[in-house]
């Protein structure tokens, strides 16, 4: 049944006889057939035929099959079978089986009269007198005039008989009764397909799943390279090609049905088959049949869907909410692709109090529409049960082995040390032209533009993108993703505990291309599923404003009594916010108070200068040079006291301050040239495992890209901040697994704490421990998911430093004044341009940062001493001294 019509081999033995091509005189064309064969006795044999009558001779039993309508060839089978027969409605049913599996035919019968019914009703009357269902030697699953095919490992699988049993008897009518015209393409295996497998789901209500599988296997499959007009369908040659001849075409008699109506639907195809029974039909005797029957002209619909390779693609623009003269009223435009389609596009409003559904008639590129209802518009669906051929939005499109099999690039990546488990596998996956690296050759060019399969679960790719997996179960298991660096390319990663439960299963892999995720054990498949995503492109059109009621908003004393006991409090601030940082001590104060065994996590400082902050915190050195040991001015640049009663205080108390940050020039490395652009030595500082795939998360970054990056690639961007977060959720992880029984505090921005998305889910996915989140001053729209709390603290100025006002730059490693501020201290007390500074109250100025040093503990009014270097009139320089009041 893999390939229904396909014709593979003939076989005479002791086993059996199945000739199904080729095996006789043929003149190419619709004949009159009759056919005689001496058969070995204790064999049955079966041919197209309403008679068979069978003498017995001295050398075997002498079939002659009789069949009264034209045929275009004919096929003989017979084997050591076991019978079953019953009558129905004048109808002869037999079953032929081998005895291994006689107990089967029982089932295949009352199946068969089950068809028989439904088809008789929906249809004509069964065209002939007998029908047979037939177990093959060979794997084949095969419809012939008055009998089908299937071979021995068909028949035996449990869902046959409700899916493609159905589609063989179906065929009676449609391909041997009624011909396809193959010269002007096959109308034959879509009509069947559509009549057959999705009637079946359509009945069971799950009609528009089984749409939505036949887009998304579309858009796997066919790609731009492999897509063709679905008038040159013939046969099925691979995914692609099934996807075109059965899938758009299945589609193509749904559009249609939903065009003139279900009952003029089927009055067609009754008409199709009076008018061509046992003759060929063309797609133009399809289309002019149709056209009678409806009374419509039906040249646009079959001429865009036959003769263009391509399908509709379509978005939803500038959708409003206004009320107009009273009424509400929805506005959108829906914008086509490419060349316009003409069709109908379903829509239903969910509105406060009920739903309204219309259908939108479109054809031109751009056309707006404004749909007035009478209650408050909650949300409009587009297409929700998949009635249109057309692209899937990115939100509909489940990640499956389709879109692996189906791409165009497609990358193996297996392990040297597992190589050999996996060996069937890669060789099977390179005949179907996959390239294969060794995964520590793996670059991340290589994963933005291929599908990947991925070998094993300790992949250093998989880590990169998804952190560390977890495996699920014994056996051999397949999972589909989305490609966290191209989200029109998918990830799978394969994994199996033994080279005998890989090998079983790497042929079958390639059946359950509507799947993602696959199971199995000892070669049986045990699990499948579909990721489950939006049902038709769905468009919120309310957003609840929200409120707080002050008399029951929580102080900050009330909010700490909920979270104390938190493995990790988050606490996000708006770096230059000064009262954002006095709720981060208050916090840090009452858990000391409290007698809490906890850690402070800045993001401030970066991880290579822990020593610094330990050396200070213990009283090796002093505040200045800590501040030059950590290079703090330099890295983080924002004004000291922010930070400075938080740092003073861990360090009276003894409490330990974590430095969460990577080092500044990886994070601008990857930012400008992605995770390829860092060395070996780079790589090794960062994180190895790490989760791109939270597309939640992207979308947010992407606004920011836009708004406020310097770079110039969005991947790029996104790859350095998630390295960030990712690195700062490792730095915590790893100081709790280091340090049992602490509870942490971690400062770091809003944006890396709000929704949970940037630290706080990924350090609960790599140690599982509970947290809260705290929003200092949300300048964001307040959602509900935003943080535990939103706190709004009063605003309060930050203490300022006190400033020279002059303007400086390096020249041969000296600090050189090139300008002065209107009101500069340093002007009136006598400085002047071209000045190297040299210390301010002995502290050696060897950069910008050395006089922030130098100055931030200064107070307004104090004086200072400050040494310059001066040129003298002739030759040389001179040291002068400056006593300066700020």
């Amino acid at each position: 049944l893999e390939n229904a019509g396909v014709v593979t081999k003939n076989i005479i033995s002791d086993r059996g006889i199945s000739l199904t091509a080729g095996w006789y005189p043929s003149i190419g064309s619709m004949s009159y057939w009759r056919l005689k064969a001496l058969i070995p006795q204790g064999l049955t044999a079966i041919s197209e035929a309403d008679e068979i009558n069978v003498m017995d001779t001295a050398h075997g039993a002498e079939y002659s099959f009789h069949f009264p309508h034209p045929l275009q060839g004919i096929n003989l089978v017979a084997g050591p079978y076991m019978q079953r027969r019953e009558s129905h409605n004048g109808i002869e049913i037999y079953a032929y089986f081998f005895s291994d599996d006689i107990s089967l035919a029982d089932t295949y019968v009352e199946y068969t009269k089950k068809y028989l019914t439904l088809y008789e009703g929906l249809l004509v009357p069964y065209p002939y007198k007998r029908f047979s269902v037939v177990e093959n030697i060979l794997p084949t699953g095969y419809s012939m005039p008055t009998f089908t095919l299937l071979g021995k490992d068909v028949v035996r699988l449990p869902f046959i008989t409700e899916t493609s049993l159905g589609h063989e008897i179906l065929h009676q009518w449609f391909g041997n009764y009624v011909y396809a015209d193959y010269e002007s393409g096959n109308w034959l295996e879509g009509l069947t397909t559509y009549l057959s497998d999705h009637l079946y789901e359509e009945k069971k209500g799950s009609g528009w799943q089984y749409r939505k599988k036949i887009l998304t296997g579309y858009q796997g499959y066919v790609t731009t390279s492999k897509e063709f007009p679905l008038k040159e369908f013939i046969e099925r040659k691979d995914f692609a090609s099934a996807a075109i001849g059965y899938g758009k075409c299945a589609m193509l008699f749904h559009m249609l049905k939903d065009l003139i109506g279900e009952s003029t639907f089927y009055n067609a195809l009754r008409g199709l088959i009076e008018e061509k029974k046992f003759s060929k039909a063309s797609w133009l005797d399809v289309e002019s049949t149709f056209e009678k029957a409806s009374g419509k002209d039906l040249e646009w619909f079959f001429s865009q869907w036959l003769t263009r390779k391509d399908i509709p693609s379509f978005e939803v623009k500038d959708i409003t909410l206004t009320v107009l003269k009273g009424v509400p009223t929805i506005s959108f435009e829906i914008y086509q692709k490419g060349q316009p389609y003409k069709f109908a596009l379903p829509l239903r409003v969910i509105t406060e109090k009920g739903e309204i559904k219309e259908t939108l008639r479109i054809e031109k590129e751009s056309q707006v529409f404004d749909i007035p209802v009478e209650d408050k518009p909650m949300k409009i669906v587009f297409d929700e049960d998949y009635d249109l051929m057309r692209v899937l939005a990115d939100e509909e499109l489940p990640p499956v082995i389709a879109h692996l099999l189906g791409d165009e690039k497609r990358l193996v990546v297996y392990p040297e040390k597992e190589k050999e488990k996996y060996s069937e596998l890669i060789k099977v996956f390179q005949k179907e032209g996959f390239e294969t690296k060794e995964e520590q050759e793996v670059k991340d060019e290589d994963i933005k533009t291929s599908s990947l399969l991925v070998m094993g679960l300790e992949s250093p790719v998989l880590k990169r993108l998804f952190g560390q997996i977890r495996k699920s179960e014994a056996g051999f298991n397949l999972i589909v993703k989305r490609n966290p660096l191209n989200t029109t390319k998918v990830v799978a990663y394969a994994d199996g505990d033994s080279k005998e439960e890989v090998d079983p299963v790497v042929k079958k892999i390639f059946r359950y291309g509507k799947y993602s995720l696959i199971k199995f054990q000892g070669g049986q498949n045990t699990e499948k599923e579909i990721e489950e995503t939006g049902k038709g492109i769905s468009l919120n059109l309310y957003e609840p404003v929200l409120g707080v009621e002050p008399e029951k908003t929580a102080n900050l004393k009330e909010i700490i009594n909920a979270v104390i006991d938190k493995p990790i409090i988050y606490i996000g601030e708006r770096h230059t916010n000064y009262e954002d940082h006095m709720v981060q001590l208050e916090i840090i104060m009452e858990l000391y108070k409290r007698g809490k065994k906890f850690a402070v996590g800045m993001e401030m400082f970066q991880r290579p200068f822990q020593k610094a902050i330990d050396d200070y915190l213990s009283g090796a050195i002093s505040e200045k040079d800590f501040l030059k040991a950590s290079e703090y001015f330099k890295r983080w640049k924002y004004d000291y006291h922010l930070y400075r009663e938080i740092v003073d205080f861990a360090k009276a108390k003894g409490i330990h301050v974590a430095a969460l940050n990577l080092r500044e020039e990886i994070i601008k490395k990857v930012s400008a040239g992605g995770l390829d652009a860092l060395t070996e030595e780079e790589r090794k500082e960062i994180p190895q495992d790490m989760n791109m795939s939270d597309e939640d998360y992207r979308e947010r970054l992407s606004e920011i890209f836009k708004l406020h990056s310097d770079s110039s690639n969005f991947n790029y961007f996104s790859q350095s901040q998630i390295l960030w977060d990712e690195t700062m959720a490792h730095s915590i992880a790893q100081f709790m697994r280091d340090n049992p029984g602490y509870q942490m505090v971690v400062l770091a921005g809003v944006q890396h704490i709000m929704f949970g998305s940037g630290i706080p889910k990924r350090t609960f996915r790599l140690n599982g421990k509970d947290f809260a989140t705290l929003i200092n001053g949300c300048e964001e729209d307040l959602e509900k998911d935003i943080g535990d709390y939103v706190l709004f603290p009063r605003p309060i100025k930050t203490p300022a430093s006190p400033k020279l006002g002059v303007f400086l730059t390096k020249d041969d490693g000296r600090m050189k004044i090139t300008d002065f501020d209107p009101e500069s201290v340093a002007f009136k007390a006598g400085l002047k341009e071209d000045d190297v500074i040299v210390s301010i109250d002995d502290w050696k100025i060897e950069a910008i940062d050395d006089i922030k040093i130098a100055l931030f503990d200064k107070k307004q009014g104090e004086k200072i001493n400050v040494k310059v270097l001066r040129k003298k009139f002739l030759f040389g320089e001179k040291v002068l001294e400056f006593y300066i009041t700020l």
